[in-house]
């Protein structure tokens, strides 16, 4: 737990405790362990590929479950491998950059296509794809470069624009995603296991879905890029225009045979969360699990809710999850999009003594450090008031990190391997502790 409590009255430390114990339930409740069963997988000898957050931990699951032989490879964040005790069989693991693509993401995604080629009629391709699979394996189509997907990427994610229009335009120039692999997988049957990150669940936009093919078009994507006025958006359209370049048909009869399904999604953790801070005697109110809004504005708008809340005095959990977006002006520091929702969070309560809040990323990395979100209490304002912080002004510049940090209240939990996206939960009047070990 951040090392705050022993400025805190009683009433937050209990808050505090509660909702960790809460977030460790969500986190259990879509690990790959937990979700990822026996009759997921499909029979006889397999080949899996994959690629994502997630990606080692199902592949571990799969090895451990399946009734013949398994090989292939799979690819995940650095850091998010194998811990040593861990063996994945004959999948072969790698590691790459995220949030943006490196080399490492490229010889990754061209590998992926390899053994998709090779693959015949009497093969079964399993692919496991959770969140960050976009960066960690790319190809890029016709003239396309890397250092030009890496640059409308960043600035696409600079900008706050929505995941599933950059997830958009990922699709579109690459050789790998919108059910190119599948394609270069064909005539070999494809089961395709998601753990979804995306707000709405759309298992084609999970990592751009490199085995589902999807209705959107380049010329959708050329739009995207105009609509946030990307200036080097001239030297895609070669590609975006080529119709060579268009990606596969959904209603073409050689999917017929493939099946996909996610088992995992933020629905999932937080119906986890709900049922025990419910059990703990809350009152839970939920705000869905697809919230998209700037992360600022949107921790505004939940702490003038939760004020309301406290007013009756009761012990009430205000739920949420999705994935919010970042505006970053100029030059940014340290921080990522639910530090800026708590920051926003923790100025408009301004240290109101009944509520206490955490926001996180379930794959235990938020934005651009090593932490996975903090935790917003009474003291938060004033804590940075000692350390010579002015959060407004830390916030302006995108550099709440350094804010978090010096006020202890920064959450570190390393990778969680598997990833469902953002958990934010606010609890109000904390008189009940939630216990985790029941989850």
């Amino acid at each position: 737990m951040p090392d705050t409590t022993a400025v805190l009255p009683n009433l937050a430390v209990v808050g505090v405790r509660s909702a960790l114990g809460a977030f460790r339930c969500a986190i259990e409740a879509a690990s790959p362990q937990r979700c990822l069963t026996a009759p997921h997988i499909p029979d006889g000898d397999l080949v899996v590929l994959g690629t994502g957050k997630a990606a080692v931990a199902m592949a571990i699951v799969v090895n451990e479950y399946a009734s013949g032989q398994v090989s292939g490879l799979v690819v995940t964040r650095y850091g998010h491998g194998l811990l040593p005790e861990e063996t994945a069989g004959q999948i072969e693991i790698m590691e790459a950059g995220h949030p943006l693509p490196d080399d490492e993401s490229a010889v990754a995604g061209q590998r992926l296509l390899e053994f998709a080629e090779k693959l015949g009629s009497d093969n079964t391709l399993v692919f496991l794809v959770s969140g960050g699979g976009s960066a960690l394996s790319i190809a890029p189509l016709g003239a396309v470069t890397l250092e030009q997907k890496r640059s409308a990427t960043d600035y696409l994610m600079r900008v706050g624009a929505d995941i599933r229009d950059i997830n958009c335009v990922r699709r579109h120039l690459s050789a790998l995603k919108g059910g190119r692999l599948a394609q270069a997988a064909h005539p070999a049957r494809v089961t395709t296991l998601a753990i979804s990150d995306v707000p709405g669940d759309v298992i084609s936009d999970i990592a751009s879905g490199p085995t589902i093919p999807d209705n959107s078009t380049a010329i959708q994507a050329a739009e995207i890029l105009t609509r946030h006025d990307y200036p080097r958006r001239d030297e895609l359209a070669a590609v975006l225009m080529d119709s060579r370049y268009s990606s596969p048909d959904p209603e073409d009869t050689a999917f017929t045979l493939d099946s996909a399904e996610i088992i995992a999604s933020s629905r999932i953790s937080l119906d986890a969360a709900q049922d025990e801070l419910e059990s703990a005697g809350y009152a839970v109110h939920r705000l869905g699990d697809h919230l998209t809004d700037i992360a600022r504005d949107l921790g505004r708008v939940h702490a003038r809710l939760a004020i309301e809340f406290a007013n009756t005095n009761l012990p009430v959990a205000i739920l949420s999850g999705g994935e919010t977006r970042v505006v970053v002006g100029g030059k940014a520091g340290q921080g990522g999009r639910n530090l800026e929702y708590l920051a926003g969070l923790a100025l408009q309560l301004d240290g109101h003594e009944n509520i206490v809040a955490i926001a996180a990323d379930t794959d235990g990395i938020d934005g651009n450090a090593d932490h996975a979100g903090a935790i917003v209490t009474p003291a938060t304002l004033a804590l940075g008031r000692e350390s010579g912080l002015d959060l407004a002004d830390l916030l302006n510049q995108n550099d709440t990190y350094r804010y978090f940090q010096a006020c202890k209240l920064l959450l570190v939990t390393g990778p969680t391997r598997t990833n469902v996206n953002d958990f934010r939960l606010i609890l109000i009047n904390p008189l009940h502790e939630v216990d985790s070990n029941g989850c």
